[in-house]
């Protein structure tokens, strides 16, 4: 292989990889339908999770009904509890961190692969303007999601598998609600083209 053919190569791969990344990063489809919404609520209901959180669940029926299939980011405010609280059966230490990590480590694989990944998790780190009764959150975290559809795969995905035990044995109380951001910094899809497109330019450069 002479040098131009490495630059040829390494161009055609970096082209690949964009193209790859644009397709799992997706942002547009279609909204879910209704058998599809059905489908997540029979699954829900068939792990128990109806009858456990009822609220829970009401609140899923809205986030869903409101699909437009398009990209959005959901905000969580966070409160941990002073000790983990597992229920019986769960022989796991009594803290709330620890037990949030373990959430973390075993959904966050199933978030990526549908799209969706963390884009900001910060620990509060003091007071400033607070309402009078406003709750003490000490994390807020900012998921980006695909599309409405890849939020419930990713939950269904995790379904059955005891993961979700260890988020409310580590939450005492939480705020979560969608945003469809209006201005950003984070410009994801075009970093992502410059970087494809340096590793190619360089490449012809080096190789060249």
């Amino acid at each position: 292989m002479n040098s131009l053919s490495a630059a040829a190569w390494i161009g055609l791969l970096a082209a690949i990889v964009q193209i790859a990344f644009v397709i799992w990063y997706g942002g547009r489809t279609r909204p879910l339908t209704a058998a599809e919404r059905s489908d997540f609520f029979r699954l829900l209901h068939q792990h128990g999770l109806d009858r456990d959180d009822p609220e829970l669940l009401t609140a899923l029926q809205q986030l869903l009904a409101a699909d437009d299939g398009r990209e959005f980011v959901m905000v969580n405010l966070i409160r941990y509890r002073a000790k983990a609280a597992y229920p019986e059966g769960y022989a796991y230490d009594d803290s709330a961190v620890a037990a949030d990590r373990r959430y973390a480590r075993a959904f966050f694989p199933w978030l990526l692969r549908y799209g969706n990944f963390p884009l900001f998790i910060a620990r509060r780190s003091g007071t400033f303007i607070e309402p009078a009764g406003a709750e003490p959150w000490q994390v807020v975290a900012m998921i980006r999601y695909r599309s409405r559809r890849d939020f419930v795969r990713s939950v269904t995905a995790v379904a059955g598998r005891d993961v979700m035990v260890h988020k409310w044995a580590a939450i005492e109380t939480t705020h979560v609600f969608p945003v469809q951001p209006l201005f950003s910094f984070v410009a994801v899809r075009l970093v992502a083209a410059l970087v494809f497109a340096v590793t190619a330019a360089g490449s012809w450069l080096f190789f060249g």
